[in-house]
């Protein structure tokens, strides 16, 4: 295998700090799996998501962490509103954070997802995401901008190991392992049954006649790197949509990985999510992307046709 290419200092630098913190929330959320106790706390932001006080302690690690590595910037958390840190009252770089994502699941040991994102609001674009896999080998997905603009997409094991991630697996939709955050049975899992197009798509034989099709289920911006990684094909969510923490972040890592992200009208979704101010980046908070991400173009528009979305 060659060698990957060195990643960027910023991304480094992010990289560390979410093994770090990882290395510091695992005991904790094990901890609270075996004895019961899963700390859940009132969610004052989001009534309807599972809060833990894990939830908000990484919210608080991260924001002591990342100002050792970035004098000042923007800290727009999913556990509370944005607020500028440092010396310089308008920094050119927001940092996105979800600190602890499927905190539901996490609390059980069985998920447990970590998501930081540095966008340059002078470039409009994210320049370094980094997603943490709490309980799993494969621990780091990353993409990062080099010093020549361009991105590039990486995973790190746990033991340090690094690997460029860049698409070439292209499946067609009837031997496509598509996946969708289906947890919610109302919300999302009924919208999800109801799409008979796509499960008829998905049920085609392939030439030998074996059926291959699937869907499964998976989370927030991790899902997004699964199909940078090649490990699935394709995320779908068009019940409700991803927040733009759950999103963003993911949603880099699959661009410099080769992937395509399109809305329900088959656009490409922009990698500028508009944080030119702080009350832009408060209405970022609030909206919603549904969307369809996949190993290429033609799969994500066949997904859409199937759909009927």
């Amino acid at each position: 295998m060659n060698a990957s290419p060195p990643l960027p200092g910023l991304a480094h630098q992010l990289a560390d700090l979410v093994a770090l913190v990882i290395s510091e929330i695992r005991p904790r959320l094990i901890q609270a799996a075996l004895s019961g106790e899963r700390s859940e706390a009132a969610n004052l932001r989001h009534a309807d998501n599972f809060l833990s006080a894990h939830d908000l302690w990484m919210h608080e690690r991260y924001r002591e962490l990342l100002t050792a590595i970035i004098p000042s910037f923007v800290y727009a958390s999913e556990e509370a509103e944005p607020q500028v840190i440092g010396d310089d009252p308008d920094p050119d770089l927001c940092v996105l954070v979800d600190p602890l994502d499927t905190s539901e699941l996490a609390v059980r040991a069985l998920h447990g997802y970590t998501h930081v994102m540095v966008y340059s609001r002078s470039l409009a674009r994210p320049v370094a995401a980094v997603i943490g896999d709490i309980f799993h080998h494969l621990q780091i997905y990353l993409a990062a901008r080099d010093e020549a603009g361009r991105d590039q997409a990486f995973i790190i094991t746990a033991e340090g190991k690094t690997h460029e991630l860049r698409l070439h697996r292209f499946a067609e939709l009837r031997e496509a392992l598509i996946t969708n955050y289906l947890m919610k049975p109302v919300e999302r899992l009924r919208p999800l049954a109801l799409q008979t197009g796509l499960i008829d798509a998905l049920n085609q034989p392939s030439d030998d006649g074996a059926v291959r099709g699937r869907i499964g289920v998976d989370f927030g911006s991790v899902s997004l790197c699964h199909v940078a990684a090649g490990f699935t094909d394709a995320v779908i969510e068009f019940a409700k949509g991803f927040a733009v923490w759950d999103l963003a972040p993911g949603h880099y890592v699959l661009d410099a990985a080769g992937g395509v992200v399109l809305d329900l009208e088959g656009r490409p979704i922009s990698l500028d999510y508009g944080f030119g101010s702080l009350a832009d980046i408060n209405r970022a908070m609030d909206r919603r992307q549904a969307f369809v991400a996949a190993s290429s173009a033609p799969l994500a528009h066949d997904i859409l046709a199937s759909m009927g979305v």
